[in-house]
């Protein structure tokens, strides 16, 4: 799954409003018995007492409030991708309100089928997801399109007739296997995307016909959601829409995809930024602070808005201790450098014996799940203490060290972690750089989306957590919600 943020020049400014955003985000504890006194790192306490102010330039249009109460039971989400060999059933249900199914494909509008698969195993593998979902009372969505799965949308939604047939042939799928909702991944309404994918101008109406029209032909209580950017959808000038308000009314929520803003490079940045903290990012709308603060200034509901968090993150070859924040291949647009400091780990091992190798699956070079970087040494687990805090606002998480001759750093102003390593003999003679998402900035995340009122969080996807399912964990912690087994 790929998401491609906006940048500053593409942002409408000709008459802009400064939405300043202060909210508060719970610091880890920084106290000998807090949920990770027994590693090394902690982020440097913010100099404002752990508020963030900042401000977005955003488009004209209806604003609304700042921060606005939390949701009583925040949801959590995850994906489930068709292309692992991670079977449905392994899935710790008790875990997850909702499990989304990646990804049916949008077929030409002259298919006999306007829905495919992008595996041939999918059918079977949606039908046992949503058994065990059902079984377990949770609830399960497939989602339409991805990445290199819109390049149909367009056209599909361009004529009253093409929309109904669609309409009917999503509302057919809904009803064949049993799901509880459908999500549209278009990647993007007014925008190329990935080569070969149709564009017109009039997407972002076309898709707001098509939702109205979609309802009609589903049961009373079907779920409908999309997965968007940073930014709300692209109107006929190519800039974001300032009023989203019909959009609201149609969907049930958004997911907003903060990751992939920084891939594979030799200058390698964030992955998926929590805010720019240090006001030096060249791309000031990429980050999860600025897209709740672009969404809700358009008009949509923070309880309609859904953070999505990677279980995954990106492998560069580079030498850089510090996040360099430059577009990689992934992001297909170009931008100027920014540099951000890392803090690198006291105890962090000497260089040289384990060397990351990514997944390399479809287009997304370099990048590697956070699983993988435990199972390939990278990282080492240490459990979640097994007493409670002494401070019950600390998470009880489990936490990550380096290994394998990395060291593990923190990128203050995006607050995330990345991994470094040295050149050496064998068998890493190319040093990497690794952008990635631990428990710790999860948490954060997920934190932020709770006090920001949001609806909740989905990880993308469930077979990049470990076993221990520490990630999910994380993000339930920061949403409040209740620990489920234990993490040992």
């Amino acid at each position: 799954m790929d998401c491609n943020s906006i940048t500053a020049d593409n942002m409408r400014t000709s008459t802009a409003l400064s939405l300043a955003l202060s909210l508060a985000l719970l610091p880890l504890a920084t106290s000998a018995t807090g949920p990770l006194a027994h590693v090394a790192h902690q982020e440097p306490p913010h100099p404002q007492q752990n508020r963030v102010q900042i401000n977005i330039n955003a488009a004209q249009g209806p604003t609304s409030t700042p921060a606005a109460p939390p949701v009583p039971t925040p949801l959590m989400m995850g994906y489930y991708p068709d292309w692992t060999a991670f079977a449905p059933e392994q899935i710790d249900f008790a875990r997850f309100d909702w499990v989304d199914f990646a990804f049916a494909v949008p077929a030409a509008p002259t298919a006999a089928a306007l829905l495919t698969w992008d595996d041939p195993r999918a059918p079977d593998l949606l039908a046992r997801l949503v058994a065990a979902a059902h079984a377990a009372g949770r609830r399960a969505k497939l989602s339409i399109g991805g990445w290199t799965g819109s390049a149909h949308f367009s056209a599909l939604l361009a004529t009253p007739a093409s929309r109904s047939a669609f309409a009917t042939s999503v509302a057919g799928v809904y009803a064949q296997y049993g799901v509880d909702g459908v999500e549209f991944d278009w990647e993007y309404p007014g925008e190329a995307g990935a080569p070969g994918n149709g564009v017109a101008r009039a997407d972002s109406a076309h898709f707001l016909e098509f939702l109205g029209e979609l309802r009609g032909a589903l049961p009373r209580g079907a779920v409908v959601t999309a997965a968007v950017q940073s930014a709300p959808f692209a109107g006929p000038d190519g800039a974001p829409l300032a009023d989203v308000r019909a959009f609201a009314g149609v969907l049930d929520w958004v997911l907003v995809m903060n990751y992939d803003v920084w891939g594979s490079s030799a200058n390698p940045g964030p992955n998926a930024p929590l805010y720019d903290r240090c006001g030096n990012s060249t791309q000031p709308g990429a980050s999860a602070l600025a897209a709740f603060a672009q969404w809700t200034a358009a008009g949509f509901p923070a309880a309609q808005l859904v953070l999505g968090v990677p279980a995954y993150g990106y492998v560069s070859r580079s030498a850089a201790t510090r996040l360099v924040q430059r577009r990689g291949a992934v992001n297909r647009r170009a931008s100027k450098k920014n540099k951000s400091k890392g803090k690198a780990d006291a105890d962090a091992d000497a260089a040289g014996d384990v060397e990351v190798k990514p997944e390399d699956e479809g287009d997304d070079g370099g990048q590697v799940m956070f699983a993988e970087l435990v199972a390939q040494g990278a990282l080492l687990r240490h459990p979640p203490p097994p007493s409670p805090p002494a401070n019950p606002a600390d998470p009880q998480l489990a936490a990550y060290t380096a290994a394998g001759g990395y060291t593990r750093r923190w990128d203050a102003c995006s607050s995330t972690p990345f991994l470094t390593s040295l050149p050496s003999s064998s068998p890493n003679p190319n040093p990497q750089v690794i952008a990635y998402d631990d428990p710790q900035s999860v948490w954060m995340k997920a934190a932020f989306a709770r006090r920001a009122g949001m609806l909740g969080v989905n990880v993308f996807d469930v077979h990049g957590d470990v076993p221990q399912w520490d990630l999910v964990d994380a993000a339930r912690a920061g949403l409040g919600l209740p620990a489920v087994g234990a993490g040992n």
